[in-house]
Formats: structure tokens, C-alpha cells, sequence
């Protein structure tokens, strides 16, 4: 049997596309236990396959899948319909099944309206994919589809739910999905112990969490390095919820000589120093919490039960081990006013966090919001048929306007770019002997962020320049750090002080031998002091780079040969 299984387009664009552009991590595991059982099985990312004409039906007419699976979003579901659609267009007998968030909790609304739609998975995926693959390929006949627990379906004229299946009990028992595809984003773990009422997690994995063990999870990293993958995304909901464990996984990371860098989520309440320094140590570079408000009111209205003592302490043992903080905060909540959000502004200097992301409260289903939205007001899935990724909590609380809502959000956002400058000032690093070649990545790292990443364009950030350059320098300072010399060297250059780049970037070239871009940017600081004899010697090093060509013919058209 060819099976494919597919990550769908969105109904709406992003301005980040890598907001949207990674497969989830589960149907890696869905692909790795049915690849297990010798099934031919292709994951495709089409997240943006609807930009290109003709694509989809082409891969389809080319590969014919007997099954075809989406990994469904309540944003991309329509992308999951329509692909649907053209695949039973083009062969009636393609199998097509849903699974992910929005079919568990919308199973009987896609079996309903979507005749395209075979099959809704429900929950934990692997488990139940595997036996109705297995089913099809007997023919897909008989009283035996009743038996596979954990799937909904078609039985007439009637929709059926089987009885749901019991969670793996230890995830290890899964194939690693590491040893049949490269992939990014991560997970040592399953499910969430808390509650929080905009979140599906709680429905979809009964607030139950199992681990995968220290083992499993570090082969698996292991094996993606040995692919050539060094940056990941650990997307468990809470990646620290066992401090002895995390600390057990940083130092085998570290005793097999990883040298990754990674990004976690974690809840203000279970983060300290010791498991902060061993995450670093081990190449955490960010850490996110969701913090969602400075109003504890409102906190306490999202059933989020963290205290502002407990988020002002995790912001600043982490920034102190050299993470960076990231806060996420949701606004146009329930009780919204200009009180709370200057209630947020306020926790946002207290905390200093230096990288931020806001979002409007959304309703989903499978979430609490989504329940007691349907009971106060009498909607049904049927909602759902309209083309719309989300309801806005704002749309549905008489107390609330979008005008106020965006205003809302414009002051968090000004306020934040605004204090930036002050919170990177701020910033005091623990001194620690091993840590200052980590403090030197984090300073470096973070400067980057203003001179070519996330801040750049922020015009409510003054003096980024300057800014970057005292970080520069402070990496400096604590070690050699091949992306300050860099960085510093490139802002002299910017600024036409070709005297002082050198001085910089050839003192990084001592450190860094071998650095095709330290050796570039000498050559063009030579080549704008008009010594273009030693500026051709620094291309030397770096010839071969497709970048380096432009400038060895100036040089050389320059000297008359």
C-alpha cells in the first residue's frame, strides 16, 4: 500500500511563515510505526503547496495513495478538505483519514459535512492508524473496522465513534521516528498536568504526561545531529515538569559531545538555577513561558495559577544563566481593560524579558473557552462551515470592540520595543568561570538580533547599533566569540571605520583561523583602504565561496591584471 501522509496549507497567510512551516512531530511518529511494519510511507509538507499551481494534483496523479492522512489544524482544515477533495477526484478509492487536534474534537462535524473524509482519528494517533492501514489492506470489509479502538467513521448512513484507546503507557515502545525521516521539532514527553482554559491539551491528552526515557530521547537528537541537524525545537508543554530528569538528559547530551543548540517551553513555577545552568550548559538557548498577563485577575479568569512572584523569578534566573527569556502574553481577555493592560506593561519592566510574542485570545475547539461559548450562546460546530481559522474571544464579549482590542495590542507591543534598550542594559550575567564562553554565545546571539534578525525593522527600538555593539563587546569580553568579531567588524565597516574593522576582525582571525567570513570581510575592509594586494590575500582563504567572486575581480581589475 503507498501511503501519504500530509501537512496541509492555512486558510490565511502569515507575516513569520516559520510560524506554520514545521510538520507536527506526531505524524513523524505515525509514519515512523507504520514505515515499521513495512508500508510504504512519504510524509509531505504542503503548508504552502497552494502557492504553487498544479503541484498538488500532480504529486497525487504521480504517486497514487490507496491512503491518504492529514494531520489537521483548525487553521489548515479546509487546505486538508480541499486536498480531500481533488485526491477522490482523481482516484474514488483513495482512503482518506483526518487526524490531529481539531478532527478529535470535531470528528462527527467532518464526517458529516465532508463526504471526502473516511475516517477521523481520535487522540493518540499511531496506535489506531496502524490498524485501520492494517484493515484497509484486508479489504476494508466486515465487523472488524468495530473493533479498532480510537477512530470514528461512516457505518451507513450513520456516524460512528469506536471507544477511544488507551494511551501508550510508555512512549518508548514507538518506533524513533529518527531512523526514517529528519526533522526539527522534538518532544521528550506527552500531555499537560495543568488546565489552562484556551488550551486543547488538556482534552487531548487527559492532563496525563508520559516520558519518553532519557535514552530514547537522546539517541533520537543524536541520531538527527549525526544528519546534520544542530538547531532544535523541544516542544513538549512543559519541558521541565521532572527538574531530576532534565538535568539527567542535559548531561548525557553533554557526555556524547552534542554540539546542538536548542529551544524549550516551561511554566514560570518549574525552572531554577540548577536546572537552568545544566540546560544551558547542555546548548538551551531560549526558554518560552506564558505568562498571558500582568493582571492576576485575569490570569485566574485563564485558570493559569502562576504567581508574579514566581514569573519574576524565573525571568531572571534565566537570563542570569545566559537563556533568553521569551514571554508570551495573550490579550482581549475576559475583564480586558486599559487598567490591565498597563497591569502587563507594568510586569513586562519588572521582568525584562527580552524577546516577546502577544496574542489575541482565541476560541478553539476542545478548550473550555470553546465549551462555555457554545453553552451561553447556543452555537454548534456548524460554525465552523464558514472558512475561518479562529472565533476571537473580543467577538464574543459585548464588552469588547476590535477597535479597543488592537489598540490593545499596539500599546503592548510599542511599550515593549520601547523598553528593550533599557532591558538589555540591565541584563547581569552569573559569574561563573565555565559559563564565560556560554555568557559570549548568549551576548553575541543576542546583538545578531538587532543588527539582522528579529529587531532589525522595530522602529520603536532606538539605537540598535549601539546597542549591538555593547554586546558585542561584552561577548568579548567573557571569551572569544566568533560571531562578535564578526558583528563588530561588519558595524565599524557600516559606519566606514575600516581602520578599526581590521583591527577587530584580524584579531578574530587569530582565534578563528579558518573563518571563510572573517577572511571575506578583512579583504573588503583592504579593498575599501585600497590595498588591494592584501585584500586578494584574505580572499585566498575564502576563494572558493560564491560571495568572494565579485570582490577578487574588483581587486584584481583594480591592480591591472
Amino acid at each position: 500500500m503507498k501511503i501519504l501522509l500530509v501537512y496541509p496549507y492555512f486558510l490565511e497567510k502569515r507575516i513569520h511563515e516559520e510560524d506554520i512551516s514545521a510538520v507536527p512531530i506526531g505524524l513523524y511518529y505515525v509514519g515512523a510505526l507504520v514505515k515499521s511494519h513495512g508500508y510504504d510511507v512519504e510524509i509531505l509538507n504542503w503548508h504552502a503547496a497552494n502557492r504553487d499551481p498544479g503541484l498538488i494534483e500532480k504529486v497525487l496523479r504521480e504517486k497514487r495513495p490507496d491512503v491518504l492522512g492529514f494531520s489537521v489544524l483548525q487553521a489548515n482544515r479546509w487546505g486538508a478538505i480541499e486536498i480531500a477533495r481533488l485526491a477522490k477526484r482523481i482516484n474514488p478509492n483513495t482512503r482518506v483519514v483526518f487526524g490531529g487536534v481539531s478532527p478529535t474534537f470535531l470528528w462527527r462535524h467532518f464526517l458529516t459535512h465532508f463526504p471526502a473524509v473516511d475516517f477521523v482519528v481520535l487522540g493518540e494517533g499511531e496506535r489506531p492508524f496502524l490498524h485501520l492501514v492494517r484493515w484497509l489492506e484486508k479489504g476494508g470489509n466486515g465487523k472488524d473496522l468495530e473493533a479498532i479502538r480510537g477512530i470514528a467513521y461512516r457505518n451507513g448512513k450513520n456516524i460512528r465513534s469506536n471507544p477511544p484507546g488507551p494511551f501508550l503507557e510508555n512512549p518508548d515502545d514507538l518506533p524513533d521516528p529518527a531512523q526514517y525521516f529528519i526533522f526539527q521539532h522534538v518532544v521528550s514527553s506527552r500531555g499537560c498536568p495543568w488546565n489552562c482554559v484556551f488550551c486543547g491539551s488538556p482534552g487531548f491528552w487527559g492532563r496525563r504526561v508520559r516520558f519518553h526515557s532519557v535514552q530514547y530521547f537522546v539517541n533520537q537528537l543524536e541520531t538527527l545531529y549525526r544528519k546534520g541537524v544542530s538547531f532544535f525545537y523541544v516542544s513538549d508543554d512543559t519541558f521541565t515538569l521532572k527538574k531530576d530528569r532534565v538535568i539527567t538528559l542535559c548531561k548525557e547530551m553533554i557526555r556524547r559531545g552534542l554540539r546542538i543548540t536548542w529551544v524549550a517551553i516551561s511554566r514560570v513555577n518549574d525552572v531554577d538555577d540548577e536546572v537552568l545552568s545544566w540546560m544551558r550548559k547542555a546548548g538551551c538557548v531560549q526558554v518560552s513561558y506564558g505568562v498571558e498577563s500582568g493582571s492576576e485577575k485575569i490570569r485566574n479568569l485563564l485558570n493559569k495559577k502562576i504567581k508574579t512572584s514566581d514569573i519574576q523569578k524565573a525571568f531572571s534566573s534565566t537570563t542570569r544563566m545566559g537563556i533568553m527569556a521569551r514571554a508570551y502574553f495573550i490579550y482581549g481577555n475576559r475583564g480586558e481593560s486599559s487598567e490591565t493592560i498597563q497591569e502587563t506593561i507594568n510586569l513586562m519592566r519588572k521582568i525584562k524579558p527580552l524577546s516577546v510574542i502577544f496574542y489575541i485570545l482565541d476560541i478553539f475547539p476542545g478548550t473550555a473557552l470553546y465549551e462555555n461559548y457554545k453553552k451561553t450562546t447556543g452555537a454548534t460546530d456548524d460554525l465552523w462551515l464558514e472558512k475561518i481559522e479562529d472565533i476571537m474571544y473580543f467577538e464574543t464579549d459585548a464588552g469588547l470592540t476590535q477597535e479597543q482590542v488592537l489598540a490593545y495590542g499596539k500599546m503592548l507591543r510599542e511599550s515593549f520595543y520601547r523598553a528593550l534598550p533599557e532591558f538589555v542594559e540591565s541584563i547581569a550575567l552569573v559569574e561563573r568561570q565555565d559559563f564565560r564562553p556560554l555568557h559570549a554565545d548568549f551576548c553575541s546571539r543576542l546583538a545578531m538580533t538587532f543588527t539582522h534578525g528579529d529587531y532589525v525593522h522595530r522602529e520603536e527600538i532606538k539605537g540598535k547599533d549601539e546597542l549591538a555593539e555593547k554586546l558585542y563587546r561584552m561577548a568579548l569580553h567573557y571569551h572569544p566569540d566568533h560571531r562578535a568579531y564578526l558583528g563588530l567588524g561588519i558595524l565599524h565597516q557600516k559606519r566606514k571605520e575600516y581602520e578599526a574593522s581590521l583591527r577587530v576582525l584580524l584579531e578574530g582571525i587569530e582565534h578563528f583561523p579558518r573563518s571563510e567570513q572573517l577572511h571575506l570581510c578583512v579583504g573588503i575592509s583592504y579593498m575599501n583602504l585600497r590595498r588591494f594586494r592584501e585584500a586578494l590575500s584574505c580572499f585566498d582563504h575564502c576563494k572558493d565561496a560564491p560571495e568572494a567572486s565579485p570582490f577578487i575581480a574588483a581587486c584584481e581589475q583594480a591592480l591591472g591584471r
